[in-house]
């Protein structure tokens, strides 16, 4: 019975297919609530919960990206048994039956034996998710309508980013009623991967209710070596991945670790750190919308050319936390940076994606897009497994730059600087991600401009943005000055190169500007 009701749709109606819509739809709720009560800031609290080291923390971190390299048997998988539905649901079901397993190590008090446990389910649960996920890009592939994949897909985000804001919101006041050291706290994490299951498992519902149109016939039999050897030939796209691999490398050697350097360094509540990542996730949504607009006018390169920087200064910017002594006010800064963070990550997540779907030739996307994200995925759990072993060794060095000014009568110390434990890190990913442009410049990209001119577009389209939501006019003119500045200076670069195209074609040497002229 569960095996015919799990298997394809021979010939799928248009009502058949809207209905399989809906419950996607729906299903990016339940499946973006595990998510948020079961990952990122919780799963690493919990972990420190259990009385987890650095080591653990960034093997954790690591398990993530390595299960990646699970996507290439996956492959192979689905078009062996070509049963895409079938394979998504069980292995959904699976997987998040090791939330149980989790929640009930929250009651065990910790110490090595539950660390190891948790590690171990953490492999389970995002190993056979993998699998899953492999046959759902499959299957969502061919059900949703290609003209109306973007349209299908936003709900998809809105949906899942509502649903997990608000389950992150539910985890940090849970969080809150029972602050590190109370007896309740075990019982609260094991109730937040309780309840992370239970919505698994309506997630699980709503996929089973989703129809999946028969797969075609094999064109050919699928062998890993050969499915690689494409992208790797292909010199611009080889260019890509080492920015990609570089990039993942850089961000993932700190990121793993904020939470700790919260917690520990700082002394902030995990309930805070959750409102910082719930912060991040609003102003990453309010600019998606924006990023895609200029990836859609100018290349996905330009615009990586403007959040990718912005979010290495993010990065190098936690050191200025630890420099502040007041509490009220290294809340107030970092809730700041990571607003800048969501806006930059939502533009380097959408124009990485697209800019490696761009460069992929039609007919080999796939071999391409597995390439792509063996090679990164690798790279990004590198990172943090070489930032756990080396934390101990950065926790006992300290540097202190101090400026002094002495006078006759006086001697004033101006802006000490001390790096200490996490700052090392952060610092060290910052120069990383700077080599990591460097292998961005050598890409190639149809469409892309200069990026003072892009700076100036990014600009234009926050005042419209800011245009459209607020009358204000103080909030216009922040970024109306400013951006018909740089908007004039585009115009007049754009004429000077056609004077210099028209002279060209007349005969006559381009005319030199004099040096400082306008």
């Amino acid at each position: 019975m569960l095996r015919m009701f799990l298997a394809p749709t021979p010939s799928l109606s248009e009502e058949d297919r809207e209905r399989g819509l809906r419950h996607l739809v729906r299903e990016a709720g339940f499946s973006n609530a595990v998510t948020a009560v079961t990952s990122g800031v919780i799963l690493t609290a919990f972990a420190l919960q259990l009385g987890a080291s650095n080591t653990t923390i960034g093997l954790l971190a690591a398990v993530t990206f390595w299960v990646q390299l699970l996507q290439l048997p996956g492959v192979l998988l689905v078009e062996g048994l070509r049963t895409r539905k079938r394979i998504s649901v069980l292995a959904s079901l699976i997987s998040r039956c090791a939330l149980v397993g989790m929640a009930l190590l929250a009651l065990t008090g910790g110490g090595p034996a539950a660390l190891a446990g948790l590690v171990a389910a953490q492999v389970f649960y995002c190993g056979i998710a993998t699998f899953g996920g492999c046959a759902w890009n499959a299957w969502v592939r061919d059900l949703a309508p290609e003209q109306r994949m973007g349209q299908i897909f936003a709900k998809r985000t809105i949906n899942a980013t509502v649903v997990g804001l608000a389950a992150s919101l539910a985890a940090a006041l849970a969080l809150d009623r029972a602050p590190e050291g109370s007896f309740l706290r075990p019982f609260v994490f094991a109730g937040l991967y309780f309840a992370a299951f239970l919505a698994g498992l309506l997630s699980c519902r709503e996929l089973a209710l989703t129809p999946e149109p028969q797969m075609p016939a094999p064109a050919e039999r699928v062998r890993l070596i050969p499915l690689l050897r494409a992208p790797l030939r292909d010199r611009n796209f080889r260019r890509l991945i080492a920015f990609l691999a570089s990039w993942q490398f850089a961000v993932n050697l700190a990121t793993p670790f904020f939470t700790v350097f919260f917690v520990k360094q700082l002394g902030l509540s995990v309930t805070f750190v959750v409102v910082l990542s719930v912060v991040s996730q609003a102003t990453n949504v309010l600019a998606l919308r924006s990023w895609g607009l200029l990836s859609d006018r100018f290349a996905n390169k330009s615009v990586l050319a403007v959040a990718a920087p912005l979010f290495i200064a993010c990065i190098a910017a936690m050191v200025g936390a630890s420099q502040i002594h007041e509490r009220s006010w290294v809340m107030a800064y970092l809730i700041a940076l990571h607003a800048l963070m969501g806006l930059a990550t939502a533009g380097v997540t959408l124009s990485s994606g697209n800019i490696a779907l761009k460069l992929s030739p039609r007919g080999s996307a796939t071999a391409y897009i597995a390439a792509n994200a063996m090679i990164s995925s690798a790279a990004a759990g590198l990172a943090p497994l070489l930032g756990g072993v080396f934390a101990d060794f950065f926790a006992a060095r300290r540097l202190e730059i101090l400026l002094r000014w002495t006078s006759p009568g006086d001697v004033l110390t101006l802006v000490p600087l001390r790096i200490s434990n996490w700052d090392f890190y952060f610092l060290i990913a910052a120069i990383l991600g700077l080599y990591a442009l460097h292998r961005l410049a050598m890409v190639k990209e149809q469409g892309e401009i200069d990026n003072r001119l892009m700076v100036g577009e990014v600009l234009a389209q926050a005042r419209r943005d800011v245009r459209n939501v607020s009358p204000i006019a103080g909030l216009k003119m922040l970024t109306d000055v400013p951006s018909a500045l740089l908007r004039d200076a585009r115009v007049r670069k754009r004429l000077q190169r056609m004077r210099d195209r028209r002279d060209s074609r007349q005969g006559a040497p381009p005319k030199r500007r004099r040096a400082g002229a306008r």
